[in-house]
């Protein structure tokens, strides 16, 4: 049993109530609600184009000036949307995303949180109702969730041995979005060559079946919308948690001071992803993946940090869960929204971008490559492999889940969850497998969905 946690099924109930009580308190009291801003933009870009004859970027939610801002094969992934009604759109978006959640979920935990049954999970459930970045997820009706399963699928097959079909769902994401192209680069970094091809062919073929569908469309985005930040949003916005959004705050429009950050990113990530790979550490390598891609995104909203969930799996595994849970918290918290009127001074510049630091610490940080901390000093393999050793049976390697008692953001990291342990050569394993416009006047609330677009 995980130590600090209730050992009898009466405790268990107790501790969920209190963490349901706080959740319901929380949820009352901070702004948190989004009228499902984004869900209401794909919505009317998709009925605008099929039922009214109009044209997917021209729509624009009433009374806001933002519209659709993904690639084309986004709104054809999303064409089912035109046989439903709002309502029911809202409906299947939140089954989307909870589905989507249980995915991420399940690749995440290790056996030594799942042993807890229904008790484990309802804890998740309700330490991951807190955290700001998925919570605004659901309530915008956003779709990286959808997005964070199908790469995590991919890590799955590589970490278990099965890549025939890896890189599928990285072309998937990145046809539908373009910041998951990143992963197209960490499997060029890694050398597999097969799945980078796959991954490369499944975005084009994507990209070229929506610009059969609608070659206008697609003219349009790639010329003109893919370089027109204005129809995101507002670079300087405080939710705009990237390397961009930090230069916008300090007033800094050059965007050659940008492209070196970008580069400087790019550089330290292709190393640690180098490191991970090598040590086969499948899980760290695409949490570090997608640190990177949230920091040299141009706008990078809260909602998008839901890429962060694999690192805190990661420092559970190797043995940080204070650390992890430390920082969870503070994501759970929306404190850059204190700065949403003036950003400037020293302050500003720390508590503005204060998710955009916990992300680059992670990046430079985040334990990659290291086997989980129970069994670090364990006895070597016997197998017969040149490749490098590995503790004996069982061949699976659990993800140790370290809960330290008394500790609410140890609760935390929990949630995020232990991460499948990196697998050797010899040692592969089966893996189980932006609202922006409103229809409803503008909030005057700091957290306003109308503040900015959906990216």
């Amino acid at each position: 049993m995980t130590p600090g946690l209730p050992r009898t099924d009466r405790g268990r109930l107790l501790l969920l109530l209190v963490l349901a009580t706080v959740v319901t308190v929380f949820t009352a009291t901070v702004p948190l609600l989004r009228d499902w801003f984004d869900l209401r933009v794909y919505y009317g870009s998709i009925d605008t184009w099929v039922h009214h004859g109009g044209r997917i970027y021209d729509y624009r939610v009433p009374g806001t000036t933002y519209g659709f801002t993904y690639p084309p094969f986004a709104a054809v992934a999303m064409l089912p949307m035109a046989l439903l009604d709002l309502r029911t759109a809202i409906a299947a978006a939140l089954l989307l995303n909870l589905a989507a959640l249980a995915v991420i979920l399940r690749l995440l935990s290790g056996p030594q949180w799942r042993r807890h049954g229904w008790y484990g999970w309802a804890l998740i459930a309700c330490l991951l109702a807190l955290f700001e970045p998925l919570r605004d997820t659901f309530s915008f009706g956003q779709v990286n969730l959808l997005l964070l399963a199908l790469v995590l699928t991919d890590a799955a097959l590589l970490a278990g041995g099965r890549g025939r079909l890896a890189g599928t769902g990285i072309g998937l994401a990145a046809a539908i979005k373009l910041t998951p192209a990143l992963f197209i680069g960490l499997l060029l970094v890694a050398r597999r060559w097969r799945a980078a091809a796959l991954a490369t062919a499944v975005a084009f073929g994507a990209t070229a079946l929506a610009a059969w569908i609608d070659a206008d469309a697609s003219r349009f985005y790639w010329t003109d919308a893919l370089w027109d930040t204005n129809r995101i949003g507002r670079l300087g916005y405080v939710s705009n948690q990237s390397v961009q959004g930090i230069l916008a705050r300090l007033g800094e429009p050059d965007r050659a001071v940008w492209a070196a950050a970008v580069l400087l990113i790019l550089g330290v990530w292709a190393v640690r992803v180098r490191r991970a790979v090598a040590a086969e550490d499948w899980t760290a390598a695409f949490a570090l993946s997608g640190l990177a891609a949230c920091l040299v995104s141009p706008i990078t909203w809260v909602h998008h940090l839901v890429w962060l969930l694999p690192s805190f799996a990661v420092l559970v595994r190797t043995g940080h869960p204070r650390i992890a849970g430390a920082l969870y918290a503070v994501l759970c918290t929306s404190v850059v929204w204190l700065w949403f009127d003036d950003a400037s001074g020293v302050d500003g510049f720390l508590g503005s971008n204060t998710y955009a630091w916990i992300t680059l610490g992670l990046l430079l940080w985040l334990p990659a490559g290291q086997l989980p901390s129970d069994r670090r000093t364990g006895s070597r393999s016997t197998s017969t492999t040149t490749a490098a050793p590995s503790p004996t049976a069982p061949t699976i390697r659990p993800a140790s889940v370290q809960a330290e008692a008394g500790s609410c953001g140890t609760a935390a990291a929990a949630a995020a969850g232990s991460v499948v342990a990196p697998g050797r050569a010899e040692a592969r394993r089966e893996v189980s497998s932006e609202p922006t416009g409103s229809t409803l006047a503008a909030d005057p609330n700091p957290q306003s969905s109308s503040e900015r677009a959906s990216s």
